[in-house]
């Protein structure tokens, strides 16, 4: 029997999310992003979640309960198929808008949300193929400037 060196359905890189409520992070996944439990739930004599992972569209997500860690949220970048529903959804579940939709001159359109555990998901749809001279007219573009000031200027700031 081969064996291969990322085990199958991984990729190279596995986010890890810590926090003090795992199980209510993993109730707002599942509801804001289709997110699918993979089991393997590892859960301590006081209820704490010292392992879990979860399916995000064809990626995995582990995370854990630390409460005596400072808080360390975690950034993560989604592909969807339509960050608008993806947005809906995450908001219907718990989460803030961080930044609304807005068409980005590489070809994406891009929105931001925070859980309410103080994590920040950046939502991601390709729409277009930017070829590099249009992606040079864009960056002198007023359009596509503003858009990049409005997203700049939505910092984010965890509070969980």
């Amino acid at each position: 029997m081969t064996v291969t060196p990322i085990p199958d359905g991984y990729h190279s890189v596995t986010p890890w999310i810590i926090g003090r409520d795992t199980a209510g992070l993993m109730d707002f996944l599942a509801a804001a992003f289709d997110a699918a439990d993979l089991g393997g739930r590892v859960v301590d004599d006081q209820g704490r979640i010292g392992h879990a992972e979860m399916r995000i569209g064809d990626s995995v997500v582990m995370m854990f309960d630390q409460p005596d860690w400072p808080p360390t949220p975690a950034f993560l970048r989604f592909y969807v198929p339509d960050v608008e529903l993806a947005l809906k959804n995450a908001v219907a579940a718990g989460g803030t808008i961080v930044t609304k939709p807005t068409h980005m001159f590489w070809g994406d359109i891009v929105a931001r949300v925070s859980d309410p555990f103080g994590n920040l998901y950046w939502l991601h749809t390709r729409i277009e193929l930017v070829d590099e001279t249009e992606l040079q007219r864009r960056f002198t573009d007023p359009k596509f400037l503003a858009a990049m000031t409005y997203v700049q200027g939505s910092l984010y700031r965890p509070t969980a």
